[in-house]
């Protein structure tokens, strides 16, 4: 059985919302978590376009350059935000593909590392599907450094994150699709203000490599690849947003708010 399925229910896609503001949007993975973990049962799984973000880490708010970085990201158009996984500042925008998946889990951390493995892997096999050849193995000197790294030609193409608590687990990612030298630009102003070690070139996207290929496309890719694993139907989640923004205020650089 794949460590990324529950152990019954299969799992509800849940399409966008596309583009939310980043506070808000940072809260809809952990929303999620909450509920499946208070159901005990099924998953989630959320594929979407986010707005231009930088989203830190609890780390990143202790180096002495933080506040200027955050500053120099929300000069260029990506909001800054809090996330609560994740070790290192991630840049994106709406021309990257985001996913979150949500499951209820009784022993949340027995499979962590499996997760991890088998969802770069799973990544792999999407961008397969998409004409590139794509592999877990992180890039010496990457932006937001994990061992679950996707790349391909000696660039970055995703990176994951994992979060836990009593009942459940949230694994995302973020795949950029297009907008590589975009987001090379700002990756490097915001850890150079970091005073973190980066090399930019590292930040890579599908479309360097396919030509051609969409968000939607990617989307499509994931969508089967986690086909191939679990059981998915459409579904809808009521009040989620309202459950999001109830702690969006948390998520927000405070040095930036007002």
């Amino acid at each position: 059985m794949s460590s990324l399925a529950p152990d019954e229910g299969g799992l509800r896609v849940l399409a966008g919302p596309d583009r939310l503001a980043p506070p808000d949007d940072v809260g809809v993975g952990p929303a999620l978590l909450r509920a499946v973990a208070a159901e005990g049962t099924g998953g989630w799984l959320r594929l979407y376009r986010p707005a231009p973000t930088v989203a830190f880490s609890r780390r990143d708010t202790l180096s002495a350059g933080f506040s200027h970085a955050a500053a120099v990201g929300a000069a260029a158009g990506y909001v800054p935000v809090l996330r609560a996984p994740g070790g290192r500042a991630a840049v994106y925008d709406d021309r990257a593909l985001c996913v979150d998946l949500a499951v209820a889990d009784p022993d949340p951390g027995a499979r962590m590392l499996t997760r991890f493995a088998e969802f770069g892997e799973l990544l792999v096999e999407a961008l397969a599907r998409l004409g590139v050849a794509a592999a877990v193995a992180p890039v010496p000197g990457e932006y937001c450094p994990g061992r679950y790294s996707v790349s391909a030609g000696g660039r970055k193409l995703a990176g994951s994150a994992q979060r836990m608590m009593p009942g459940g687990w949230l694994l995302g990612a973020v795949l950029l699709v297009d907008g590589a030298d975009e987001v090379r630009d700002v990756v490097r102003g915001v850890y150079t203000a970091l005073e973190q070690p980066c090399d930019p070139a590292t930040v890579g996207a599908v479309a360097d490599l396919a030509p051609g290929v969409t968000v939607d496309d990617a989307a499509a890719a994931v969508r089967a690849a986690f086909g191939a694993r679990v059981h998915l139907k459409a579904a809808g989640c009521p009040g989620l947003l309202a459950q999001a923004r109830a702690a969006a205020a948390d998520r927000r650089v405070p040095e930036l708010v007002g």
